[in-house]
């Protein structure tokens, strides 16, 4: 009897997945049938290494952009959903350029900050093969169903030709997790009481100028760290024109982002508590801003900005459950309410990470001698 339960439970929890996969596939049309149409061009272009790099390229851009804007313009966008898209987009936009530029200058046609000339990373592919192409996509796909994945565990990895340095970017990403949720539940905390009090009625005018000051910071700090998984498709030192082609497509595509206002994927942000708040978007952009650039000055192995993120919501969903309810039921609902969306965040972003390792090892043969190496030892 309690076999015949457990098939009947089975076949429920079978039904309702094959059920939620055709409502996604009903609902998705469109972006399914793009979907097909990119990995058909990837699979022409693949053979011809030119045309493949600037179409890798594109899909990086977009694709990375989309997906990490949760970690910066995220808050930005919603705390400021009365403002017009296109100021948003000019502000971003002209500081992405501005960022770019400098580094651009300063190392020689270096748009990375020097994150692409880290030892396994330095050397631009003069071939690729389809995965490499269509990494990208699996991006989109992820971000489509809301996924905080992490770009650079899945640009970069494919490229990486040693394991040494999968392992030091894992390692660095995986020490900001734990530093960002650890000060997260600390600062939030001190903070919570404070802010409780001091977040009713309408926030003054200075608020905006502030947030719009913090989350520009953020953004020129988060290309720092990030812009090596746009470019690492691209060489390593670029001319003017490469530049220039660079630097706008990135530009067009935020403007596609902003008038979307940050697509599917935004809806993470949203969830969480106070988020539209200009006076909580502008402490999350802060405490993230001063973690990134720490991690920066650090060293110049990448690292995923994505994990360090969400450990920073994570802290702070925890922190807020643990100072906001003095009654023992609510902050127990308040903990699992934390719990379910800290872990649920946590999982996806894992999930990512195993896409990005097992690709690695196909695409990549150095990576796979050494892990193998490794293994037997």
């Amino acid at each position: 009897m309690a076999k015949l339960k457990d098939q009947n439970i089975n076949q429920d929890a079978l039904s309702k997945a094959a059920y939620s996969l055709f409502d996604f596939t009903k609902k998705e049309k469109p972006f399914l049938l793009i979907i097909c149409i990119l990995i058909t061009i990837a699979g022409i272009v693949t053979p011809y290494t030119y045309a493949a790099m600037w179409f890798g390229f594109a899909l990086a851009a977009y694709s990375a952009i989309a997906n990490d804007s949760i970690q910066t313009i995220g808050t930005f966008i919603a705390s400021n959903q009365k403002q017009k898209w296109y100021y948003l987009w000019l502000f971003m936009g002209l500081i992405f350029v501005g960022t770019v530029t400098f580094s651009w200058f300063y190392y020689d046609g270096d748009v990375s900050y020097q994150r692409l000339r880290v030892d396994g990373l330095d050397q631009a592919p003069e071939s690729f093969v389809f995965l490499q192409i269509a990494a990208p996509i699996v991006l989109l796909v992820m971000t489509r169903l809301r996924m905080p994945v992490s770009t650079t565990f899945l640009l970069l990895n494919v490229f990486t030709y040693k394991a040494g340095t999968i392992i030091g970017v894992m390692q660095k990403s995986f020490i900001g997790y734990f530093v960002a949720f650890i000060l997260a539940i600390i600062v939030w905390y001190v903070l919570e009481k404070f802010v409780t009090n001091y977040l009713k009625g309408k926030p003054g005018k200075y608020w905006y100028v502030l947030q719009w000051v913090t989350s520009g910071c953020l953004w020129a700090v988060w290309i720092m760290q990030d812009a090596a998984n746009i470019a690492v498709f691209l060489p390593r030192e670029l001319n003017v024109w490469e530049f220039s082609t660079y630097t706008g497509f990135v530009f067009l595509g935020l403007g596609v982002l902003f008038y979307s206002k940050g697509d599917k994927i935004q809806g993470i942000v949203n969830e969480k508590t106070r988020v539209t708040d200009v006076r909580a978007a502008t402490i999350v952009d802060l405490v993230y801003a001063v973690i990134l650039f720490y991690f920066k000055a650090y060293s110049q192995m990448p690292m995923s900005t994505t994990w360090v993120f969400i450990g920073l919501l994570g802290g702070r969903e925890l922190s807020i459950a643990l100072a906001k309810s003095k009654k023992l039921k609510k902050r127990k609902a308040r903990l699992v309410r934390a719990y379910r969306m800290a872990s649920n965040d946590l999982i996806k972003a894992g999930i990512g990470l195993l896409v990005s390792l097992v690709l690695a090892l196909i695409i990549n043969e150095g990576v796979r001698k050494e892990v193998i190496g490794l293994i037997f030892k």
